[in-house]
Parts: C-alpha cells; sequence; structure tokens
C-alpha cells in the first residue's frame, strides 16, 4: 500500500523577511562608496567649516550659532539620506528590472520598499549624531540628552516625507538623469529653505519662498527643540505642512506606478 506525502508551505516569517531585507540595504549603502561617503560627508564637511571653524564659540542675540547650524545641517543630512537613497538608488534598481525580481519573489510586497525607507532613516541617524558629536566636541555646543533624543526622534518621523518625495523622482526620472535631477531639488531648497546659511541673512524676497519649502517645516521642528525656532508660525503649522506633502507624494507616486503598470 503507498502513501502520499502532504506538504504544507511554511509559514512566512514577515517580520524576520523585513529585518533581514532591512539590514542587507543598509549594509548594500553603506558599502556603496560613492553614496555612503557623499551622504554623510557632505552635512558634516559644511557644518565643520561653516558651523566649527568660521562661527566657533559665535553668540548672535542670545542664539548660539553652532548650535543653531547644527539644526540646519542635522535636516540637510537626513533628507540628502532619503532623497538619494531611495531616489536615486530606486531608480536605478528600476532601470535594472531588480523590482520586478522582487516582486516575483515570495517576499511581502511592501518589504523592499520599506527596507529602503529604514535605511535611509538609518543614515539620518548617523548623520545627525555625528555632527552633535563634533558641535559638542569641538564647539562645546550645549546639547543635553534630551535634545539629542528628540533629534534623532525627528529625524525618523522627518525622513518619511522626504523618502516619499524620493519615491516619486525614482518612479518619474530616468535613472541616468536621477542624481543630476535629485541635486537640483535637493540644493536649492537647502538653500532657500536657510539650512546652510540663517535665513534671517537672505534677500526678503528669499525669505518668502521658505515657508512654502517642507525642508523649512523640517527645519523649523528641529530648531523649535532648542527653543530657536521662527515664532511668526506655529509648530502644528509646521506639521500640517510636512503632512500635506507626504499626502501630496504619495498621491503623485500611486499615478506614477498606476501609470507605469499599464505601461509595461
Amino acid at each position: 500500500m503507498s502513501t502520499t506525502a502532504i506538504v504544507l508551505p511554511a509559514r512566512t516569517n514577515t517580520l524576520g523577511i523585513l529585518l533581514t531585507e532591512i539590514r542587507f540595504e543598509f549594509l548594500r549603502a553603506l558599502r556603496t562608496r560613492a553614496f555612503s561617503l557623499s551622504v554623510i560627508g557632505f552635512p558634516v564637511m559644511f557644518y565643520t567649516l561653516f558651523g566649527l571653524v568660521m562661527n566657533h564659540d559665535a553668540v548672535s542675540h542670545g542664539i548660539i550659532i553652532g548650535k543653531y547650524m547644527l539644526g540646519g545641517y542635522a535636516v540637510f543630512g537626513l533628507v540628502g539620506a532619503s532623497l538619494f537613497g531611495i531616489g536615486v538608488g530606486l531608480a536605478n534598481e528600476l532601470s535594472a528590472g531588480w523590482l520586478e525580481l522582487k516582486r516575483a519573489s515570495p517576499m511581502p510586497p511592501l518589504a523592499y520598499l520599506l527596507a529602503k525607507c529604514v535605511s535611509a532613516m538609518a543614515f539620518g541617524v548617523l548623520i545627525v549624531s555625528i555632527l552633535c558629536l563634533l558641535g559638542v566636541l569641538f564647539d562645546h555646543v550645549p546639547l543635553t540628552f534630551a535634545e539629542y533624543g528628540k533629534m534623532i526622534a525627528l529625524t525618523v518621523v522627518g525622513a518619511i516625507p522626504f523618502a516619499c518625495m524620493g519615491l516619486v523622482l525614482a518612479l518619474l526620472v530616468p535613472a541616468n538623469s536621477a542624481p543630476g535631477i535629485a541635486n537640483m531639488i535637493y540644493l536649492p531648497m537647502s538653500f532657500l529653505s536657510g539650512l546652510w546659511i540663517p535665513i534671517f541673512m537672505l534677500p526678503k524676497a528669499l525669505r518668502s519662498i521658505a515657508p512654502l519649502l517642507p525642508t523649512y517645516h523640517l527645519w523649523q521642528l528641529m530648531l523649535s527643540i532648542f527653543n530657536y525656532q521662527d515664532t511668526s508660525a506655529s509648530t502644528l503649522g509646521h506639521w500640517f505642512g510636512l503632512a500635506v506633502f507626504t499626502v501630496v507624494m504619495l498621491a503623485v507616486a500611486s499615478f506614477a506606478f498606476r501609470r507605469r503598470e499599464q505601461a509595461s
């Protein structure tokens, strides 16, 4: 008498798959020197030059310049990690057909994108931690553990809107144009938001543009940790601005993805 063996499919460990994908994505990005050195190096270099060297121990109107600029370059770093880690990286992988291969595998559908988002958050946390360490050690910036913890929490949450922006970039821009387009968005947006130069030093016409930019709202939230924010707008207003930007980016990404699916 013969018997037939029935093989039941093993339960998929969704959390384990997600954690593995996050670990591999972070290590891949970290070992890609063209990405990791530039994303980490630029904010560190700029903060060292403008915050620690040119404005060493400087105080203006009760504001510690090194601490003020720490908030700006922290936002500059985390936005770069999100925009380039997801926007440029995903654009390259889409052109290489990597996303189709991932979708054909038994991986949960969102694990791929979530891994990239969490990896961008991790790079943002790493950048902010390095900047804080430099400020405390070399410019005697009075940063408390509570302030540092709030900066890290805001870095994690603040990476989400720009991860959505990176997703839009990846879906709309060809891979070979993605780095240039990302820089054309990232650099002017950072400058006009006051991340490099204190916004009160910009011409009045340029200052009027800042409230329209998501980087400005995130920067003001970062400055509010130090009580350095612009009091002309409320904290709730800055959160609302980031929330609206996130919803718009998700809507555009959804539309672009549907068009991409229909064309393929």
